[in-house]
């Protein structure tokens, strides 16, 4: 067999295996994990919802609209300190891993009754039952 020949053979093997390979690999990749949007508002001392409800291992993106001026959403469980602007839906986007009730504040000062801007999320454990839905769809 000739150097020619024996490329022709080795692209013809890598070109008919390399499906097979690829078939493999997506089989073997684990599914998406479930992904929850929440629509909040941030207003004179209240977050709505003030609670949200996830379910364990979720990707979660909370759209926070400051609706009278600027405010800040702070949930020191998963490390998130975030600046709402007012007028502009912000994203904060984050994985719950961690199953629990956790408090989340406003960080940015906002007048007399700043201290009590707050708000919880829920992480149900993953087997808990349940519709698995955000508290506002």
């Amino acid at each position: 067999m000739n150097r020619r020949q024996f490329t022709t053979l080795l692209g013809v093997i890598l070109v008919t295996s390399a499906p097979r390979v690829a078939m493999r690999a997506q089989e073997a990749t684990p599914t998406s994990t479930q992904e929850t949007t929440i629509r909040m508002t941030a207003r004179k001392y209240q977050f709505e919802p003030p609670i949200v409800t996830v379910k364990q291992g979720a990707r979660v993106k909370l759209v926070i609209t400051a609706a009278d001026h600027d405010h800040g959403f702070k949930l020191e469980a998963y490390n998130i300190d975030r600046k709402l602007p007012k007028g502009v839906a912000t994203p904060v986007e984050f994985t719950a891993d961690k199953a629990g009730t956790f408090s989340f504040n406003c960080s940015t000062f906002c007048g007399l009754g700043h201290s009590k801007m707050k708000g919880q999320l829920v992480v149900e454990a993953a087997s808990a039952t349940g519709s698995g839905s955000g508290s506002n769809p």
